[in-house]
């Protein structure tokens, strides 16, 4: 009998029925008691840094649906943060980043130090692991160079990303310096939440989307296949999930070429096409409309059914498209895991 998380004999290549379940964003805004847990905090870096907090925060959706895993709770940018970048969140407008000239700007800290300063979040990921059961996953994250760097460019999320489009298009070296120098810090900081108990990776690039196919190669492919292998090449064997939202038909060229173990679909991807481009066996995660999750009903129901039956004979966790968004009703939620689990 296995003994390890359905989460990590999925992500290890074996077929479980019925899937394991976790979405992202579980932990937040749709909850009463994230809520209530928020409000206590001064602010959301507060948040982020006070691991009784943090690790309350990834615990309770794993109390309240049963989830097969429970991920970090933290932020992507919390790596600028800990690189001398000023963060801040506003209510109502999101992460304001302070913006950068070059890549010079972000290697006044050396990528050691940097994942060194956020010990704090070790902390949540050890107190998280020594009470989750013991068939439940942890997963640990980061943001990949991409999306991280694009905040450091453009300042915020909310934009039409053209500065960072670009640099890549007219300032490619300097680029790839920036990438390099966020890779770095990412790998350190990542391999510190394996050590602190996290089973499996996830490695967000939610900025994927739209992207000439060549640009991806360079700003997508390349510095995740460089992430992977420097998190290889410093003794991480967990599985490493990657997450290109919007990838597409560049969705193929990503698997083969980054190295990671599975791959996170978006609400756009079509079962067909990734049975038939990615290899058979090869595990996907996904990939749920949250949007379809608020309005709930039939329509949710047969999607539930119809994403299970695509992916029947293949590795699948089934997970969401994106994130769960706060006005989601959470008798739908449980609707969701009722159909996975009982049919």
């Amino acid at each position: 009998m296995n003994t390890k998380p359905k989460l990590i004999q999925v992500l290890e290549g074996q077929v479980v029925s019925p899937p394991p379940v976790w979405m992202m964003r579980q932990a937040g805004r749709h909850l009463p008691e994230y809520l209530e847990l928020r409000a206590r905090a001064k602010n959301f870096l507060d948040f982020c840094y006070t691991p009784s907090m943090a690790a309350e925060a990834t615990l309770q959706p794993v109390r309240r649906y049963g989830m097969d895993a429970a991920i970090l709770f933290a932020d992507i940018l919390l790596i600028l943060d800990t690189m001398g970048l000023s963060v801040r969140f506003e209510k109502g407008v999101g992460p304001i980043v302070q913006q950068i000239d070059t890549a010079a700007d972000l290697a006044k800290v050396t990528p050691q130090k940097a994942a060194d300063r956020l010990s704090p979040v070790y902390e949540t990921v050890a107190r998280v692991k020594s009470a989750l059961p013991d068939d439940t996953a942890l997963i640990g994250f980061a943001g990949s160079p991409w999306t991280v760097g694009l905040y450091a460019i453009e300042g915020r999320g909310k934009t039409d990303k053209s500065l960072a489009w670009r640099w890549a298009h007219g300032k490619p070296d300097e680029l790839a310096n920036m990438l390099d120098l966020i890779s770095e810090a990412t790998a350190h900081y990542m391999a510190a939440q394996v050590e602190a108990g996290a089973d499996a990776l996830m490695l967000f690039d939610s900025w994927a989307e739209g992207l000439p196919n060549n640009i991806f190669r360079e700003v997508i492919i390349a510095p995740t296949k460089k992430l992977v292998a420097r998190l290889r090449e410093m003794g991480v064997t967990v599985p490493i999930i990657g997450f290109p939202r919007g990838a597409s038909a560049m969705l193929p060229e990503y698997v083969q070429e980054t190295g990671i173990t599975a791959v996170g679909l978006d609400t756009a991807a079509v079962p067909a096409f990734v049975n038939a481009a990615l290899p058979a066996g090869f595990p996907v995660q996904g990939h749920l409309d949250p949007l379809l999750l608020i309005e709930g009903g039939q329509r949710l129901d047969d999607r539930v059914r119809e994403l299970i039956s695509a992916y029947e004979g293949r590795p699948h966790v089934f997970n969401l498209g994106h994130g769960i968004r706060p006005e989601t009703p959470i008798a739908h939620v449980e609707r969701v895991l009722e159909i996975i689990r009982k049919g």
